[in-house]
């Protein structure tokens, strides 16, 4: 399998997944539940369309079923956040919930413009070193936009694990 297939599948389930823990845990009456089942549910159908319609070619490489199960390991500690809010009726002030989804829509913007860009220019010109628009700031604006997002969902649950995972995964993975 190709590793996109694992990672849009794992990607595009979280909605669900986050859904599920809100009905097992009950948590009908809280708005911070309901707000990061949507920001992390739309996140992961917005990144499977993506996946669609301009792919990376980094994860067009096949890969191993073991290797994708570790690919799909890696990606579920993202679903810690959504577990504490659900599990420990985490209720955070509306300021926070709207200074969460703003971190959010930022982090949105910068990923999607900057694989939508690297998509059109690679197809323009194939190999070329892309340095103008968001690429003239960052090597890697695609990286931050992921780092804002899922720095949104982390401060969300408004705990330190989710924050500690995004930053292990920052040093481990992406540096």
């Amino acid at each position: 399998m190709k590793m996109k297939h694992f990672i849009d599948l794992h990607k595009g389930i979280s909605g669900i997944v986050m859904v599920m823990l809100l009905i097992y845990f009950k948590q009908w009456n809280n708005p911070t539940a309901w707000l990061y089942c949507a920001l992390h549910g739309g996140y992961g159908l917005l990144w499977v369309l993506k996946s669609q319609l301009f792919p990376d070619k980094q994860w067009e490489k096949f890969s191993s079923i073991p290797y994708g199960f570790l690919i799909w390991g890696g990606l579920s500690l993202y679903w810690l956040g959504g577990w504490i809010v659900m599990a420990y009726n985490v209720q955070v002030p509306g300021w926070w919930m709207a200074f969460c989804t703003i971190v959010y829509a930022i982090g949105l913007f910068f990923h999607f413009a900057a694989d939508m860009h690297k998509y059109t220019a690679l197809r323009l010109q194939p190999g070329h070193l892309i340095t103008n628009g968001l690429f003239s700031l960052s090597r890697n604006p695609n990286y931050f936009g992921e780092l804002l997002i899922y720095a949104g969902f982390g401060m969300l649950a408004f705990h330190w694990l989710p924050i500690l995972i995004l930053l292990l995964w920052v040093l481990g993975y992406w540096l």
